[in-house]
């Protein structure tokens, strides 16, 4: 039961992001999601933008202090399955899509691509309004398409 209850939680966090990427940061949030589409002068490695971590780590946090008062296996899967979802986010958004620390340049996987381009066309936008493609693992099947040509 708890795979599955960690797998149910990752598969949703994907629409928890769409939804705060969409919704939140390309609205009110904006003033902390700038930085990350047009590049703002700051002297650190840290974009403003990161603060959204605190709010998906904080969820991931009182999931797991909620499992260790309790031992629901609920809150336990609740705690890995966004856990892993921020690891992957980690992985495909800041070290294989933006480049933070330069690993995991190239890449023949046509779902990967698809991902790297979809993103790339969210980018295009530098202002708040008219944007696409707010997912990261979900991308329309125009970017699969483009990517299997290739």
């Amino acid at each position: 039961m708890i795979w599955l209850i960690i797998f149910l939680t990752f598969v949703f966090m994907e629409g928890v992001a769409w939804f705060m990427h969409k919704y939140i940061m390309h609205t009110f949030g904006w003033f902390l999601h700038q930085d990350h589409h047009v590049r703002l002068k700051h002297d650190s490695f840290v974009e403003r933008n990161d603060t959204f971590f605190i709010f998906f780590a904080s969820l991931s946090i009182s999931s797991f202090l909620v499992w260790k008062f309790t031992s629901s296996e609920l809150f336990l899967g609740l705690a890995i399955g966004i856990f892993i979802y921020g690891l992957t986010y980690f992985f495909i958004h800041d070290l294989f899509i933006h480049q933070r620390i330069k690993v995991l340049k190239n890449t023949s996987n046509p779902y990967l691509k698809a991902i790297r381009r979809a993103h790339k066309m969210h980018h295009k936008h530098t202002g708040k309004e008219d944007g696409e493609c707010f997912g990261m693992l979900w991308v329309p099947m125009k970017y699969y398409k483009e990517a299997f040509k290739k």
